[in-house]
């Protein structure tokens, strides 16, 4: 694998003719301080030698540019899981071991996003979490959403035709925000096209209009240094840029927003004290944002507090700076090809192509996705300059 080069990816066009992805509740181990943690600095050596060892086997001749799609288990990740699953089917399952990752993979993500660990409740699915939200808004509130933004955020609210649903162009969400909004909800970065939404000024419209607000994270946490706080709520699916399994997915919940979610899908496991008690009612619901959550599959918490752990060590503003130089690189070499890719400071890159394109994507052997009729190429830690160029070079 080449070497990642934190730090030092640049921005140009590149090289060729084409020049240029133990029992309890799961509440202690610390709580969130700050967005994106501490990790190795943007030119920091060990990070990259961190990230090759942790995948080893990523061929460089067949770049993975999907991480928005799908991103890739590090190799302790796949270690955990591995060990997990052999000793469950050897008939020696850890439930101590189980829980004391389901603690540390909460704790983990309160630290990435920002928040105290008792903001964070555990989930499944976007839609379920946003489920939560939209059960608990009154007959005709407004929604104000963008177009073509994912449906787990959308459609919990169009389920809904006692909702007033407003869907606005992304450009024009702040702008639609008035005064008897109730919500406006948003994905950070919109899946579609990688554009990142004027997230300040989606903020300051709410405040100033009496709204609450609900990001999807899905395709930002991770790259994109983010306080959950500066929002009523924050869903993400961690199956992307936190490189974690499906299932492991996270709610955050500021502060005195809790009676705006529906409490009718709390389980067992939103009890105060789940391991007491867990037969006929809940006499006593946790506090916190742990009164939502889901009961946790253990199997993809225990990867994601694998995977968390990498986030943290390399830390989100050294990712933020790699992953962005890259696509600034790739968007560029792009451009100098004669193509129009979508601007702005995303990870993800679309553009429209020609029909032949994907055929010659495909034989280079490059991984990307087709959301729309756009391509779509998602840059993360584990990617390169080389990633690049080989790109680039198929499209020549």
């Amino acid at each position: 694998m080449d070497a990642i080069a934190f730090g030092s990816t640049g921005s140009g066009t590149g090289s060729g003719t084409g020049a240029g992805n133990g029992t309890g509740s799961g509440t202690s181990a610390g709580s969130g301080t700050g967005a994106g943690a501490s990790g190795a600095s943007g030119g920091d050596l060990a990070a990259d030698r961190l990230i090759r060892a942790e995948y080893p086997d990523l061929d460089p001749a067949a770049p993975y540019l999907n991480t928005a799609t799908v991103g890739l288990l590090p190799a302790r990740t796949a270690a955990a899981l591995r060990g997990a699953v052999d000793e469950w089917a050897a008939g020696r399952p850890d439930t101590d071991a189980f829980e004391a990752a389901v603690v540390s993979a909460r704790a983990a993500y309160a630290r990435i996003v920002g928040v105290a660990v008792e903001r964070v409740a555990l989930a499944s699915t976007v839609a379920e979490s946003v489920g939560l939200i939209a059960a608990r808004l009154p007959p005709g509130a407004e929604v104000v959403v963008a177009d073509r933004d994912f449906s787990s955020l959308v459609q919990p609210f169009a389920a809904r035709e006692d909702l007033d649903l407003r869907i606005v162009p992304l450009d024009a969400l702040a702008d639609a925000v008035r005064p008897g909004t109730a919500l406006v909800a948003v994905s950070a970065v919109q899946s579609a096209d990688g554009r990142v939404a004027d997230l300040p000024a989606v903020r300051a419209a709410a405040a100033a209009h009496g709204a609450r607000t609900l990001l999807d994270g899905t395709q930002s946490v991770g790259w994109l240094p983010l306080c959950a706080d500066d929002y009523d709520y924050v869903v993400c699916h961690a199956y992307k840029w936190l490189l974690s399994p499906h299932g492991a997915c996270f709610l955050t919940v500021r502060a005195g927003a809790e009676p705006t979610l529906s409490p009718g899908f709390a389980g067992w496991y939103a009890a105060d004290d789940p391991w007491e008690w867990c037969y006929g009612p809940v006499t006593r619901l946790a506090p916190g944002a742990r009164r939502f959550d889901a009961r946790p599959a253990y199997l993809p918490l225990v990867g994601a507090a694998a995977s968390l752990s990498l986030i943290e060590e390399i830390g989100v503003p050294a990712i933020h700076a790699h992953d962005t130089a890259l696509a600034a690189r790739f968007r560029d070499g792009l451009t100098a090809l004669g193509h129009t890719p979508v601007p702005g400071p995303s990870a993800t890159v679309t553009v429209a192509l020609p029909p032949t394109a994907p055929a010659r994507l495909t034989a280079a052997a490059v991984r990307f996705s087709t959301p729309t009729t756009s391509l779509r190429f998602a840059f993360h830690l584990y990617n390169t300059p080389s990633d690049i160029d080989h790109t680039l070079e198929s499209l020549a």
